[in-house]
């Protein structure tokens, strides 16, 4: 015997029709969000891991490391000086450069120094001592202005004050990402 409809039965299905525009809003937004661009990283620290990776690739091609594997070589890291007018933390530099180095294949071992610390003579031993330094004037461009940039590496020996090794990378970060 075929069943009779109800106002109560005939009301549900009310209920799921009145439904069907608020699912297809949601999934037409949800959509939306998925077909949208991601966000943008952070550009300063984008521009801060590049430094780092270009930098460690310089620090393991230096001819003072090539007489050991660099696996076999401690590398200390002083704490950078960073010019003040790139309002850079000296922590941000130092972790881009830490960063850099442990990144590297087979690298070296990578430990942060304080000038009060008195490391072992080991001949496997380096200190890395690095400066961040403003290279002239914020250049103006249409769109954005920039801050040029040096950044000098050297190796020494601990209780050696005399470079065994040097570069300097030069570039220039855009000043809205500061």
């Amino acid at each position: 015997m075929p069943r009779r409809l109800t106002r109560q039965t005939v009301h549900r299905a009310g209920n799921h029709s009145s439904l069907l525009p608020w699912l297809a809003l949601l999934l037409v937004v949800w959509l939306a969000g998925c077909a949208s661009a991601p966000e943008r990283p952070e550009t300063l620290r984008q521009a801060l891991l590049g430094l780092g990776q270009q930098a460690a690739e310089r620090v393991a091609e230096a001819p003072a490391l090539s007489g050991e594997t660099l696996a076999d070589q401690v590398l200390l890291l002083s704490p950078p000086k960073v010019d003040e007018k790139l309002e850079l933390g000296v922590s941000r530099v130092q972790e881009s450069l830490t960063r850099g180095l442990l990144a590297i294949d087979d690298g070296p071992q990578v430990l942060d120094w304080q000038p009060g610390d008195t490391p072992a003579a080991d001949t496997n031993q380096w200190l890395v001592d690095s400066r961040l330094i403003a290279d002239g004037p914020r250049l103006t461009l249409s769109d954005r202005e920039l801050l040029p940039y040096r950044f000098e590496l050297r190796l020494r020996r601990p209780g050696d004050g005399a470079a065994l090794w040097s570069t300097v990378i030069s570039g220039a970060f855009d000043a809205d990402a500061l």
